[in-house]
């Protein structure tokens, strides 16, 4: 595995940040901001990125987009729609559905599930609240009907595409958090001196640096075993991926919370909503220490 990117992924991973950071939401309030999330669903579905499977794009493309995206909070369908794709070539987007809900649902009508090698369709009815601020779920309206089978290697690939795009949410999200909680570290005063150089708060930092680093090297081995490896072999990088990712995530947003102090818990103080995702995503397609043989500390 050369785990370098090549120019055309750096190029995209830059091109998928600048539209976050131009049209992602700045704070919180921002989320309510109709105007501006018309104007970046128009821009995303503008970059044909939601189909980027069927477009021959590998998995570390789709994970570099997913990360970039989720580090700048956007908020219309991607994960949902790019993993539809990689059921349904082509077409309006479509979002997955997991049980009876349709996950990262926003202005989508018809949603797709695998169960076991059969692909089922079903509509998406109305949006119900979530923790997840960015990205919303819907009911499914009826049964889910069969529409179609795919070979028993697609549908394990695919399960391990869909760990890890949430990996690479759950990586995004960290990135995000910890840059907000630096950022603040560097302004916030206390005692005549910016908080960033207390060791309590720069030890804090230095080590959700870290678990950063830990998950882009998991993420990125997972994200390329789901082309190049075979479909066990890729399931259970992926997995892997999703258990160190999740409680990587997890504790960075977390800690991004306790850097800013009382007003970390306040709700116009964006790092909660980083930490929603980060949970929202670990929820998603969950995996769990006994279907890999490797413990992790």
């Amino acid at each position: 595995m050369d785990a370098r990117l090549t120019a055309e992924q750096r190029e995209l991973r830059t091109a998928a940040a600048r539209l976050a950071a131009d049209l992602g939401p700045g704070s919180v309030h921002d989320l309510d901001e109709a105007d501006r999330v018309a104007r970046l669903e128009k821009a995303v579905a503008a970059t044909g990125w939601r189909t980027l499977r069927s477009d021959g794009a590998s998995g570390v493309e789709v994970a570099l987009v997913t990360e970039e995206f989720a580090r700048g909070l956007v908020d219309v369908p991607f994960l949902g729609p790019v993993l539809a794709d990689d059921l349904r070539a082509g077409g309006d987007p479509w979002t997955i559905a997991v049980g009876a809900e349709a996950v990262d649902a926003r202005g989508m009508e018809r949603a797709l599930a695998l169960d076991g090698h059969r692909v089922l369709a079903g509509r998406v009815g109305a949006v119900v609240p979530g923790a997840d601020l960015t990205r919303r779920s819907a009911q499914v309206v009826g049964p889910l009907e069969p529409v179609g089978e795919i070979t028993a290697e697609r549908a394990e690939r695919w399960r391990a595409l869909a760990l890890v795009v949430t990996c690479a949410d759950l990586l995004g999200a960290a990135r995000g958090a910890h840059a907000v909680a630096c950022d603040y570290a560097k302004v916030r005063r206390q005692y005549g001196k910016t908080i960033g150089s207390y060791q309590a708060v720069a030890h804090l930092l230095a080590e959700g640096l870290a678990l950063i680093e830990g998950s882009v090297s998991v993420l990125r081995h997972a994200a390329w075993a789901v082309d190049e490896l075979t479909p066990a072999e890729a399931i259970r990088a992926a997995r892997i991926a999703k258990l160190y990712c999740a409680r990587a995530a997890r504790t960075v947003c977390e800690t991004a919370v306790q850097v800013h102090g009382g007003i970390g818990n306040t709700w116009e103080c964006v790092v909660h909503v980083y930490l929603r995702r980060a949970l929202a995503s670990a929820d998603l397609f969950p995996a769990r220490l006994e279907e890999i043989d490797l413990g992790l500390s």
